[in-house]
């Protein structure tokens, strides 16, 4: 199977090499496209493309694995499988791949992960992808989550088109897992976005533990017990609300002082 492996932390990063190395040992074909640079927090954003119509692409070599077409792109991961799976580099890919991300990408927070947003990318695209991350720690574990990433590539091959896999890893050996998990999303993450006290004009955003006690069967505590956390995820589609358009209609042949309800004199709105 064609593979794409991609990430957010850039072509330089470890996971990635990881990722890619175990791949093709697995007997995958791999094509690596990721960003020049670091863009965690991304999301699935592409940038402004109507300002430019080049995309800055340069070819590299993969450490542990020379062979593999590999490639930096200037721009984010989700820029990256939008760019292969039109046929930029080859063949389009199969399936995406992205990670190994240093830090799991837990809770309702994995909106704003570019790890997550390449495999977004891709299902908007047409394909399946495989998001993975693995715990910190002084060495974080990135050949434990490239194992686990060739398990989850190779279910995902079985997987309706479009599947989207958000796989978190702890930071242990291989043989130290305790087992393999279905989980839902927590609330947040292992931490939180918080604003600090400021000086006028300065906003100081810190990430900040949350020691709010989760759902057990929620990502963020099955990964601190030790087990992979494994969360089908859905693409973005229309809600089944039709009642909504005929409400603003409605309101728009309505009298502009109609449109909005105030509250009358003495009243709370």
């Amino acid at each position: 199977m064609r593979v794409l492996v991609t990430n957010d932390d850039g072509i330089d990063g470890p996971g990635l090499h990881a990722l890619a190395r175990a791949l093709d040992e697995a007997g995958h074909d791999v094509l690596v496209v990721a960003p020049d640079r670091n863009h965690s927090g991304y999301g699935a954003a592409i940038g402004d493309l109507g300002s430019r119509s080049n995309l800055d692409v340069t070819r590299v070599a993969l450490p542990g694995a020379e062979h593999t077409s590999a490639w930096s792109l200037v721009g984010p991961p989700a820029l990256c499988v939008m760019a292969a799976r039109l046929g930029g580099f080859g063949e389009p890919p199969e399936v995406v791949a992205s990670g190994v991300n240093p830090g799991n990408n837990t809770g309702r927070a994995v909106l704003h992960s570019g790890t997550v947003g390449a495999v977004l990318t891709g299902a908007n695209f047409g394909v399946s992808g495989v998001a993975v991350s693995v715990a910190d720690g002084p060495e974080p574990r990135f050949d434990t989550a490239a194992e686990v990433a060739v398990a989850a590539v190779g279910w995902i091959e079985t997987a309706p088109t479009k599947t989207m896999l958000n796989v978190n890893v702890p930071g242990v050996d291989r043989s130290e897992l305790r087992g393999t998990r279905w989980a839902q999303l927590a609330p947040f993450g292992t931490v939180r976005a918080a604003l600090q006290q400021q000086d006028e004009g300065i906003l100081e955003l810190s990430l900040v533990e949350t020691g709010v006690e989760l759902p057990p069967d929620s990502d963020t505590s099955l990964v601190a017990a030790g087990y992979v956390a494994v969360t089908t995820l859905s693409s973005i589609r229309a809600a089944d609300w039709e009642p909504v358009a005929a409400d603003i209609e409605r309101r728009l042949a309505a009298p502009a002082t109609a449109r909005v309800a105030r509250p009358a004199a003495g009243e709370t709105a």
